[in-house]
């Protein structure tokens, strides 16, 4: 139960004064619709006065604090001209307050002539004369007072800064003093101040140290979460599973495992012959070989008389790893089924009898086996392929499917660097495929403009008259006037005028089963192009397909720009990835394609990506640009992401957890972050 001391943080954002259902709409478009919200909306940049005397031409540019005399209103001659003011400050100079539209008659009640008001904006030349547009404030001397320095705040539509920094006043009259989570030699080595300091402090001005200690509280409070989560697992038993090679020993494998493969798999059997159940993490870049290094993970639990789960995200790819599964496993006593939200009737309940009576040994399906109808007889590993589609809630739903806690091994083909590994996954072992196959030859990158489009559409010609197969990614599924995004239907049209139907159309938008289809006629070459939308981003296996064009290339994120890139160079022949930008690029989306164009190494392109997009997208839970933190930066995170590692590791492992004296403020920390599922986790065993 959330501590009463946070309350008042948690009321509805209409107990403030002034907060009625009006207000509160823009509000709630800021996603602030409680009183801790006002609190963490921080102001994204600030406006400096300077406070004069006297009017000089030297403080053009600047925001200026004058005094001054209202001397004259100067009406235009017709209904649309500005509304001109003049004031005199103390020395005889003039200054021209202009007004525009509605807001003239405004202005002249506020500015009589004959009055004395304080006046503050941007000092600007207008010909010879001084002239501030539309003041930012006009108050009575003494009556109210302006900073000299004043947030901006990140508004919406019916808001602006000095409402929201009111706002924030009150929420800030409700800050409790509460007890310090954060470990003391850091506090001290960082001069960070108390957390009701810094809440308040992060509205009233500029400071690096006050932010670094509010952002360092939220990865805190979700490290801590996750070593909770952890520590709760650990207590819970799960089953030792140790296979005993026969299965395994039967697999015949085209090439041999690599040296990053063998090293993988020891690591998950070790792991899974303990009665703690295995949370690993398994990053592999694109066509590094995890599907192998599951396979024996699943083999073994098969040998211990157990069952194997195998997730994938989406349809296509369920259907894929069944299908590759049953090829690898022909001719050994292994039974694999299948369930995805596509399988109704007497095939859902036939896979639902098998799972429950244990005659189904590995089941292969997508969200659908999460539900609470489908039973195991001994679920003993589940394998989640693509693991930033799915996420932590599912994987403690996943926990509770086996009689004990099944061994889990999450499985990415995005490399994820090591900051935000530890944000999204920090409760996991992490385990690296650093090495290649034999057999995958690099991909060639190269970046044209959209100009030589007709140019690229010829030697696409060459290439399928040559028996090999061909993706085209585009990034829309029809035509928006909103974008100049090339669209997958226009695209499939106009191609199909040149090479007929061997062109193929797949997109997101389609149903499971027509996908299917279209994704199994182009994998068994009766279709030789296909375009599509991202849709085959992840995991789609054409060994023939050896040329992706990928349209509107510098719209795309690197990390995705990669993924793509690996639909090809599955096969023998040599593959290319041709990245087709608009005609005018920015400075950024150039440096990206560079990039591109010079590595094939996943790991590296994932740190960049990180920099240019941000943690959200990257993980694929949120919008180009958002973090899945509220608070902290991607920059902040990855310098400060470590430290909150260490720092929870610390309370759990060395300071008693939430039960020592620390761990009470801590608890409260993680209530306030909303991360109080790892409590509830511990609780609950």
């Amino acid at each position: 139960m959330r501590p009463n001391i946070l309350n008042p943080l948690f009321a509805e954002i209409e107990t403030l004064k002034g907060v009625g259902p009006g207000l509160a709409k823009p509000l709630d478009r800021l996603g602030l619709k409680r009183v801790k919200d006002l609190l963490y909306h921080f102001p994204s940049g600030w406006t400096y006065r300077k406070a004069v005397n006297m009017l000089d031409v030297a403080d053009v540019g600047q925001n200026i604090i004058v005094t001054l005399a209202i001397a004259q209103h100067r009406s235009g001659g017709s209904a649309r001209s500005p509304l001109r003011i003049l004031g005199v400050d103390g020395e005889g100079n003039y200054l021209t307050l202009t007004f525009f539209g509605r807001t003239a008659n405004w202005a002249k009640k506020q500015l009589p002539v004959g009055a004395t008001r304080v006046i503050s904006g941007k000092l600007e030349r207008y010909g010879d004369e001084l002239q501030i547009v539309h003041p930012d404030h006009i108050a009575e001397p003494g009556h109210a007072s302006v900073g000299l320095v004043e947030p901006v705040y990140p508004l919406s539509e019916g808001l602006t800064s000095n409402r929201l920094h009111a706002l924030a006043g009150q929420a800030l009259e409700r800050v409790p003093e509460l007890e310090e989570w954060i470990e003391p030699s850091l506090l001290a080595e960082h001069r960070w101040p108390a957390w009701s300091t810094a809440v308040a402090q992060v509205h009233g001005k500029d400071e690096e140290a006050v932010r670094d200690r509010l952002a360092y509280d939220e990865l805190f409070a979700n490290q801590l979460a996750m070593r909770l989560v952890r520590a709760a697992l650990d207590k819970r038993r799960g089953t030792a599973v140790e296979g005993d090679g026969r299965l395994v020993g039967q697999l015949r494998l085209p090439f041999a495992l690599t040296g990053a493969q063998q090293r993988v798999i020891s690591e998950i059997e070790g792991d899974m012959a303990q009665p703690r159940p295995m949370l690993r993490l398994l990053q592999g870049d694109v066509g590094s070989g995890k599907t192998m290094v599951a396979l024996h993970a699943l083999l073994r639990a098969v040998e211990a008389g157990k069952q194997g789960a195998f997730l994938a995200p989406t349809e296509i790819l369920a259907r894929q790893h069944y299908a590759n599964l049953q090829a690898s496993l022909a001719g050994l006593p292994v039974n694999v089924a299948i369930l995805t939200g596509r399988d109704k009737g007497r095939v859902r309940e036939s896979v639902l009898m098998g799972l429950a009576d244990g005659s189904i040994d590995i089941l292969v399906g997508t969200h659908a086996i999460f539900q609470e109808a489908v039973t195991y007889r001994s679920l003993a590993l589940a394998i989640i392929d693509e693991q930033h589609r799915f996420g932590v809630s599912q994987r403690l739903m996943l926990s509770r499917k086996g009689q004990g806690v099944p061994h889990l091994l999450v499985m990415t083909a995005t490399p994820i660097p090591r900051s935000l590994a530890l944000a999204a996954y920090g409760e996991m072992d992490t385990s690296r495929l650093d090495e290649m196959p034999p057999g995958r030859t690099p991909v060639e990158t190269r970046v044209i403009s959209e100009e030589r489009l007709p140019e690229l559409v010829d030697g696409l010609a060459r290439h399928l008259s040559s028996g090999q197969q061909a993706f085209w990614v585009c990034p829309l599924v029809e035509e928006s006037e909103r974008s100049e995004l090339a669209a997958a239907e226009q695209r499939a049209a106009m191609l199909r005028q040149r090479f007929g139907d061997v062109v193929a159309l797949v997109h997101g938008r389609m149903k499971g089963p027509e996908k299917d289809a279209v994704m199994e006629a182009f994998a068994a070459g009766k279709t030789r192009l296909l375009v599509a939308t991202t849709v085959i981003e992840v995991g789609v296996d054409v060994p023939n397909a050896s040329l992706i064009v990928v349209e509107s290339a510098d719209r795309f994120g690197l990390a995705q720009l990669h993924q793509l890139r690996g639909r090809v160079g599955r096969g023998a022949a040599k593959s290319t990835c041709i990245l087709v930008r608009a005609a005018q690029v920015s400075e950024t989306a150039r440096a990206r394609l560079a990039l591109m164009r010079e590595t094939n190494d996943g790991f590296r392109i994932a740190e960049e990506d990180l920099k240019l997009r941000g943690a959200g997208e990257m993980l694929g839970t949120r919008q180009s640009g958002d973090s899945p933190f509220r608070v902290a930066t991607d920059e902040q995170v990855r310098r400060w992401i470590g430290a909150a590692s260490d720092d929870a590791r610390l309370l759990v492992d060395r300071d008693g957890g939430l039960d020592g004296p620390r761990g009470q403020a801590a608890r409260t920390a993680l209530y306030l972050f909303e991360r109080d599922a790892g409590v509830a986790t511990l609780r609950g065993g």
